[in-house]
């Protein structure tokens, strides 16, 4: 037989005699390692393929890595795997943390390392199969022929002019009404929101998010040294005593948040709690940013701030991650003239240029012609569906989503009481399973016993099963 690419004398039966499934894996890799057929620093097979491939459990092929770990044959990387030691790989790269730490960073380090191959119900994007992959690939051999300065040159320091003219436009039907000289194209959402930091806030400063909100928002204002508070998030928006009481007593410079389809509670702002949210931020000099990243998957319009503030103290920001391509690194900043001019020459005295002029050519190619607003319809019904199934699925081993959310792929979970949400996903990481605890969510900490998760990757028939594994639960019938 073969077990781990290593051609045994016997069977499987004759192993299991003399050792335990755990001893037959771990006698495999080092085997592998002794005849150089695994070099140093090189990758081991996931625990969820190998378990696969032989017919061993998962916790059988952990167990075995974890056993390696700790006599040091090999070393784990959270989210990438185990590694052959000894090689220039296993040196711990400056500023990672090697263990299973549950901060803001955690979920993005877990999804962004993984083996795509393992369920990542945690993550925060929709897979390939949900992106619009033949108006890419139409727009990308378009551009391919530009014979201009297109595929070699810097652009111009705010972007292309086509594209900011384009979203001009589309943010007209939807009653916010700005020059293209309001907007200013970077290389992502998050360096829109990076950029806006850098220009109003000073180290010390206080700044409001969402509490909970988009775990990178907590990560980003880390990096600023600021103070950061978190306003109660409700079905409806934010907590408006509470969000009162805070500005009273903390004077803070900006708040940052997702105002329609928040980020991840998935919560739609009432027209009448945006107007007094505006009242009390005008009231008291306050800056809000706020992230449109979520607008298209909405099938209706939502209340929006920045419609109705005419970017007076709102700042509008954005990327085309979620419903064109990752790969495409455009996002966009959208206020007052005088901001717009100020964070462009900040933006080139921090990288010179901000997005690519490629990649803002493609997103202006999809975005005009008419397959984008067809395959967001169609993916407005398959979202639905998506949403009601997950949310039958995890209604069957005791999870219960705080809101339905009109849209989006995200649903806020309460989790069963008895349940040590944080335990389980690291837990889960170790056992190919990539889940986001509401811990890296909550700035008050009160989040402890939540969890998000992306219907979109609930699609593998034996995720529930696996879940309800680790939770200790029986699996659902059928």
């Amino acid at each position: 037989m073969k077990l781990y690419g290593i051609q045994y004398p016997y069977n499987l039966r004759d192993i299991m005699r003399d050792k335990t499934r755990t001893e037959t894996v771990i006698d495999a890799v080092r085997m592998r390692i002794a005849s150089g057929s695994l070099g140093k620093g090189e990758r081991l097979p996931s625990i969820r393929r190998l378990a696969q491939q032989h017919g061993f459990s998962p916790s059988t092929i952990a167990e075995a890595y974890e056993r390696l770990v700790a006599d040091g044959t090999v070393h784990a990387r959270p989210g990438s795997g185990y590694f052959v030691s000894g090689g220039r790989s296993s040196a711990p790269v400056p500023g990672m943390r090697r263990d299973h730490a549950v901060d803001p960073f955690w979920v993005s380090r877990q999804a962004l390392e993984a083996d795509p191959a393992i369920m990542q119900p945690g993550c925060g994007w929709l897979p390939e199969s949900w992106m619009p992959l033949t108006a890419l690939r139409q727009s990308l051999r378009v551009v391919s022929r530009d014979e201009g300065v297109l595929l070699t040159g810097y652009g111009s320091a705010r972007g292309p002019l086509p594209l900011r003219q384009l979203l001009a436009r589309r943010w007209a039907e939807d009653q916010l009404f700005v020059t293209p000289e309001q907007i200013l194209l970077t290389g992502s959402g998050t360096q829109a929101v990076d950029l806006v930091c850098r220009l109003m806030l000073s180290p010390g400063d206080t700044v409001l998010v969402d509490d909970p909100c988009y775990f990178n928002f907590r990560a980003l204002l880390a990096v600023h040294r600021v103070k950061v508070m978190g306003v109660p998030c409700k079905a409806d928006g934010p907590d408006l005593a509470s969000f009162a009481a805070l500005l009273r007593q903390e004077a803070p410079r900006v708040y940052l948040t997702n105002s329609g389809l928040q980020n991840p509670v998935g919560s739609t702002l009432t027209l009448r709690k945006a107007h007094e949210w505006l009242s009390l931020a005008k009231a008291h000099a306050l800056t809000i940013i706020e992230d449109d990243i979520f607008a298209d998957f909405a099938p209706r319009p939502f209340a929006s701030l920045a419609p109705l503030d005419g970017l007076a103290r709102v700042i509008r920001i954005g990327s085309f991650s979620k419903t064109l391509s990752a790969s495409l690194r455009c996002g966009y900043v959208a206020a007052c003239p005088e901001i717009i001019e100020r964070l462009g020459e900040l933006q080139i005295a921090t990288g010179f240029a901000g997005v690519s002029p490629v990649a803002a050519e493609i997103v202006r190619q999809v975005l005009t012609g008419g397959s984008y607003r067809r395959h967001m319809e169609a993916l407005h019904r398959r979202l639905a569906k998506a949403r009601r199934e997950g949310a039958a699925q995890l209604a069957s081993i005791g999870i219960t989503p705080v809101v339905m959310p009109e849209g989006g792929f995200s649903l806020w979970c309460k989790m069963p009481e008895d349940c040590d949400v944080t335990d389980l996903a690291r837990r889960a990481l170790e056992e190919g399973l990539v889940l986001a605890p509401g811990a890296v969510f909550s700035v008050s900490g009160e989040a402890t016993n939540f969890m998000r998760f992306n219907v979109t990757q609930m699609t593998e028939h034996r995720l529930i099963g696996h879940l309800a594994a680790l939770m200790g639960r029986d699996a659902p019938v059928g």
